[in-house]
């Protein structure tokens, strides 16, 4: 351990030592935080043998229900895992009344390695096989968001601040306009002060496409596991931010069925031992391993569907036409395609994958990314012929955007066992057969208008 390390130990031990209290959190498969508050006294084991948190914690559904055929809680007697603090997420809560610190938690097992269903193990995993091939990813992610008014227009359940049930007033689209900025100036700035305050870096902030919409671009960084990190910390920040002012922000990826979808575009290169990015190449084209990573992400892209699109909702981006792909095609500088390669400054060249909705957890987009890619390189995968514009390659496989098709590509996929373990797929898919299956309990409003009286 370094001397610096040793000093930034002990700056974060005393933080949290004179904080009124620390909210101490793991993150679950599905993105979502899971954790305890602490007394100062009692955060000392951050960094010592650990906090107690149950095991299974970590495979609950959308609605925090255990996963039964999971079979690690009840019918393991839902034993205590140990849980560590992630050293640089420990801050003050810029939003929280008091003197509050925030502690991001990862599990171990018992021999020190990385605990199978922990999102951040999964992503350190695919990162250790990188590191073992002398290479390093850099990735960069927009991040699209609504900030909504929930439960204040009528029978509307959530809607732009200041709309009204005509659908006129209030859901009007300003893109990349500065005057819906201004609308929401006083939370927009305490989101980027409270970002800045965390150590993340965000470089842009623009108005998008939908009322009430925004994207912030996370600067490019060649630390793929604290880019979740930030992505993941970030959107905790706006949540409890939006909050303060009376309002919800949303990851949902379609909030609006007749607005535009929120995705996270996440922009990737790989840098060898030097340092040098491997995909550069000319203006015109990139080097022959930039196409070959593209090959294994577009080979395993339909069995990573719903790491990029988790949830039943996420379905609702996918459509002919838009910018949420429907088919794992790749382009230069094509915002249609599912793969947009840029190579127009040779040093910067890179793939932006389109794919993945706001609402996806970070950890699992970025280990489907990487060891898609990874594989590409390895087997050098030839990527097929490229779309242009909207003429899509004939080649280009359809992508699975039905929720249970995703789920059953991933668990029959020999790739995904060897991205994420066999283990962590038989769970997650567990998981998300359980949330399907309690989706088809709920019967929707349109339903009873479409079929009460008329079948």
């Amino acid at each position: 351990m370094s001397a610096r390390h040793e000093v930034d130990i002990a700056a974060k031990t005393a933080l949290m030592a004179q904080s009124d209290f620390v909210e101490a959190f793991v993150v679950d498969v599905n993105g979502v935080l899971r954790g305890k508050w602490l007394q100062p006294g009692k955060s000392k084991c951050l960094f010592g043998p650990g906090l107690s948190i149950p095991r299974s914690v970590f495979l609950l559904d959308i609605w925090g229900n255990d996963v039964l055929e999971g079979g690690i809680a009840q019918d393991t007697g839902d034993p205590d895992g140990l849980c560590t603090a992630v050293p640089h997420t420990i801050t003050r809560m810029p939003w929280a009344e008091g003197n509050t610190a925030q502690a991001l938690l990862t599990m171990r097992e018992p021999d020190g390695g990385y605990f199978c269903l922990d999102p951040r193990g999964v992503l350190s995993r695919v990162l250790d096989r990188y590191k073992a091939a002398g290479l390093t990813p850099a990735l960069g992610v927009e991040l699209e968001f609504y900030l909504v008014n929930p439960g204040q227009t009528g029978a509307l359940k959530i809607a732009p601040r200041g709309a009204d049930e005509s659908g006129w007033r209030g859901w009007q689209v300003d893109a990349v306009g500065l005057s819906e900025i201004r609308e929401y100036e006083p939370i927009l700035r305490e989101m980027m002060a409270a970002a800045r305050f965390q150590d993340i870096e965000i470089e842009t902030l623009i108005s998008e496409n939908g009322p009430g919409q925004f994207e912030v671009t996370l600067k490019y960084s060649d630390d793929a596991l604290r880019m979740a990190d930030n992505a993941t910390m970030f959107k905790r920040s706006i949540k409890e931010i939006a909050r303060k002012h009376g309002l919800t922000a949303t990851f949902m990826a379609k909030p609006y069925g007749h607005c535009a979808g929120s995705g996270m575009h996440v922009h990737m290169s790989i840098l060898d031992a030097q340092g040098h990015n491997i995909f550069e190449g000319t203006p015109e084209r990139g080097s022959d391993r930039l196409y070959h990573a593209v090959g294994g992400i577009i080979r395993t892209m339909p069995d990573t569907m719903i790491t990029l699109a988790p949830h039943a909702n996420s379905y609702r981006r996918f459509a002919p036409g838009v910018h949420a792909p429907t088919y794992g095609d790749w382009g230069h500088d094509n915002r249609m395609a599912a793969l947009r390669v840029i190579t127009a400054d040779p040093s910067a060249s890179r793939v932006e994958h389109r794919v993945a909705g706001a609402d996806c957890n970070p950890y699992l987009a970025f280990a489907s990314l990487l060891g898609s890619a990874l594989l590409g390189l390895e087997t050098k995968a030839d990527p097929g012929p490229e779309t242009f514009g909207l003429n899509r390659s004939p080649h280009a496989p359809p992508l699975p955007i039905a929720w249970s098709s995703a789920v059953e590509k991933f668990a029959d996929s020999t790739a995904i066992a060897d991205i994420f373990g066999a283990e962590f797929q038989r769970l997650y898919i567990a998981c998300k057969r359980q949330e399907i299956s309690e989706m088809r309990k709920r019967i929707s409003d349109v339903e009873y208008d479409a079929y009460l009286k008329h079948v």
